[in-house]
């Protein structure tokens, strides 16, 4: 018994660790007509060294083949092995090097399990003078049941849908050739039609055809959406007016317009009616202040579409108050606009949307809202980093209130280039940084706030951030006399982008001051013109002696002193004719004298005060009685060597004492001459006692004096 035990211990342990191959489950078969019986099973995937076998066994297990393959969880039956109609069991065999496993069996139909190849579409095309229907040439697919019936499905959309439609029908036609009308579609549409059939008891569809296109037939045009610009009346008082149209977007379609037909009349004066035409879908009218009434028609070849007419208000007409609020908003890949209205009997409105351009105002785009206070439209309609203006009109009737607008961005991005930045006032500490906006094709959103970034020179980096609608800053407290650095950044949501960068550098000292120095000084030189002019009013003998001080006597320079004994001699030699001359009327006359020319150029003499110097120096030794008869004397120096140095050049003259002296007839020939030299006095001033001589105190260039013979003869003694 044990040893029995023994024994089979090695054969349980080696079927404990035997790994048996997955049961096949879930069998499935189709049968592609005139290819191909493939079956699959699961598990899709399974070990390695796993070989799979098909049975098929028909004719109650009379006939029967295989299909091997290897870790494959499929197999192939080709034709002409298979044959329908006929009824098969199928079961699938899994075997690796522990073992085999077996699926459970499966019975099929090959009728019901049959799949016939796509139909193919040959054309699509519309129905002469039937409306609203395309012909559907297709063939029917020649790897088909011969005695089955097709059941085929359509499925058509237009061009610009995503959404299908499909319509079913079966047919029993053997012939290749099949034909389907389309009905009920839209006039003038272009529509995608694709088609797909099975055979009668089959439980799978064939492929879908490849995709055809065809347009239904066109008609007369369905009818036009009209709206208008308006625009500020001109000098002349006409008023420009865009009139805008396009086919209806709640109504299909009817036909391609060839052209439109405008006509518009003052709303009191219908017989001023005008017609225009034009292929354009919009026109330029120029028309007055006045309500004006406007209608367009499209038409084609085959006929024409309803009118559309719209009023336009006169341009004095106050537009109604009917919007309270409105926000856009990005939702769903969409651009949503939500707007809030009181007035309930309002429910269509118009849209206006452009892009915010610096340059031209670019096309317009509109369209009309009816029940409903909102609007979307999709993300990739609209440009990204670009800025939208968005209006919104309500229309009551014929009357158009008065817009709301709003401004939105689809995608926002950094700005394109930063602000052009110029540094402005700048002092000691303090300077205005002032910076342009950014153009609004360079802006990519909105702009939420600019940066100001500063730094001196070698120095720590600042920054001031501002709310977006300040274009100036100023910067303090900075270093006087320092060099800095300084830019601007715009900021969006999606950042910022720095602009311009400039240099300046700060005042060393400032206007204020540079303005209390000269109001200090000239403060000073007030005062000190004030104290002067008072000074001079007060003592004016001193003011004038500091303003113009008495020019030095020559006399009493240092020039006679080398003039020598040339000087001396020419004393002498006048000293004699003195002597031998006779008292005649030519003695009595002053006669000039011209000495060296150097010296009548430097000397500047006040001769009466060197005559009257002369005449009192020792009066004693030589004095003469004048009532004796004795004859005057020329004096032709202008200097006497034994005149005492030092003398006030300011004491009286004595030529008027010197004239008194002289007897009268010598007076008046003496009077004659100084007339004939041109001396502007009187005979009295010239000859009256103890009035001066002008002519001897201020002549310059005459070096002759008449003098008394009574005065002291100084020549003589030195002779």
């Amino acid at each position: 018994m044990w040893a029995l035990a023994l024994w089979m211990f090695p054969l349980l342990y080696r079927l404990s660790l035997a790994a048996l191959p997955h049961k096949p489950e879930n069998i499935s078969c189709i049968f592609y007509y005139k290819h191909n019986l493939t079956c699959t099973w699961s598990p899709t995937t399974e070990a390695k060294d796993t070989w799979y076998t098909v049975k098929r066994i028909l004719c109650h297990e009379k006939e029967r083949d295989m299909c091997t393959n290897k870790t494959e969880t499929s197999c192939f039956i080709r034709y002409p092995n298979v044959t329908n109609p006929d009824d098969y069991t199928i079961e699938v065999e899994a075997k690796n090097a522990d073992g085999i496993v077996k699926s459970d069996r499966t019975h099929w139909c090959l009728d019901s399990i049959v799949k016939i190849e796509p139909p193919k579409i040959d054309f699509v095309k519309p129905v002469l003078g039937v409306k609203q229907m395309v012909q559907v040439q297709w063939e029917r697919p020649k790897l088909a049941p011969v005695s089955s019936t097709l059941i085929c499905t359509l499925r058509f959309k237009t061009v610009n849908n995503a959404e299908w439609k499909e319509v079913n029908f079966s047919t029993e036609d053997i012939h290749l050739k099949q034909v389907y009308n389309l009905t009920d579609l839209q006039a003038f549409t272009e529509y995608v039609i694709a088609l797909r059939c099975m055979a009668e008891g089959s439980q799978f569809w064939s492929d879908w055809s490849q995709e055809k296109m065809g347009t239904t037939e066109e008609q007369a045009p369905f009818g036009l959406d009209l709206w208008r610009v308006l625009r500020p009346l001109e000098a002349d008082g006409r008023r420009p007016v865009q009139l805008l149209w396009k086919e209806a977007r709640r109504g299909p379609i009817l036909g391609k317009a060839i052209g439109y037909t405008i006509w518009y009349f003052p709303e009191n004066s219908t017989y001023l009616t005008e017609t225009m035409n034009t292929t354009n879908e919009q026109l330029e009218l120029y028309l007055g202040s006045e309500t004006y009434w406007v209608s367009v028609v499209s038409y084609n070849s085959f006929g024409k579409s309803p009118e559309a007419t719209l009023r336009i208000p006169s341009a004095h007409e106050k537009p109604f108050p009917c919007i309270e609020a409105m926000q856009a908003f990005i939702a769903q890949d969409q651009l949503v606009v939500e707007w809030q209205s009181s007035a309930s009997l309002v429910d269509t409105w118009m849209v206006e949307w452009f892009p915010d351009l610096d340059s031209e105002p670019s096309a317009l785009s509109w369209e009309f809202v009816s029940q409903a206070r909102n609007w979307t439209i999709p993300q990739d309609k609209l440009e990204p980093f670009l800025c939208y203006n968005i209006s919104v009109y309500p229309l009551f009737q014929d009357l158009v209130g008065e817009p709301y607008s709003v401004q939105a961005y689809v995608k926002e991005g950094v700005p394109l280039a930063g602000p052009v930045t110029k540094a402005e006032n700048i002092a000691m500490q303090t300077v205005t940084i002032t910076w342009k906006e950014i153009p609004k094709s360079q802006r990519s959103g909105f702009i939420s706030n600019y940066t100001i970034f500063y730094q001196a020179e070698d120095g720590e980096e600042f920054s001031k951030t501002v709310d977006s609608s300040i274009l100036q800053y100023d910067l303090k407290p900075l270093t006087r006399n320092t060099p800095y650095t300084v830019q601007v950044m715009a900021s969006t949501r999606a950042g910022g982008t720095n602009g311009t960068r400039i240099n300046f550098k700060t005042l060393s000292i400032s206007f204020m001051e540079i303005g209390l120095i000269a109001s200090l000084v000239g403060g000073g030189l007030l005062i000190f013109i004030i104290l002067t002019v008072a000074y001079g009013l007060k003592k004016p003998n001193k003011l004038k002696h500091l303003c113009w001080p008495d020019v030095p006597n020559p006399a009493e320079s240092s020039l006679a002193m080398w003039c020598g004994d040339d000087f001396k001699n020419k004393l002498n030699l006048k000293e004699v004719q003195f002597d031998n001359s006779v008292n005649t009327e030519e003695d009595s006359i002053l006669k000039p004298h011209y000495g060296h020319s150097d010296l009548i150029d430097k000397l500047v003499v006040n001769f009466g005060n060197f005559l009257e110097e002369v005449s009192i120096e020792k009066p004693l030794k030589h004095k003469k009685n004048i009532a004796g008869g004795e004859k005057n004397e020329y004096v032709t120096s202008l200097y006497t060597p034994d005149y005492p140095l030092g003398k006030n050049f300011q004491e009286p003259p004595i030529s008027a004492k010197i004239l008194s002296r002289m007897p009268e007839e010598t007076c008046s020939e003496t009077k004659e001459q100084l007339l004939s030299y041109g001396q502007n006095l009187g005979p009295d001033q010239l000859c009256e006692e103890g009035t001066p001589n002008l002519y001897l105190k201020n002549s310059v260039t005459t070096r002759e004096f008449l003098v008394s013979e009574k005065l002291p003869d100084q020549t003589k003694k030195e002779v």
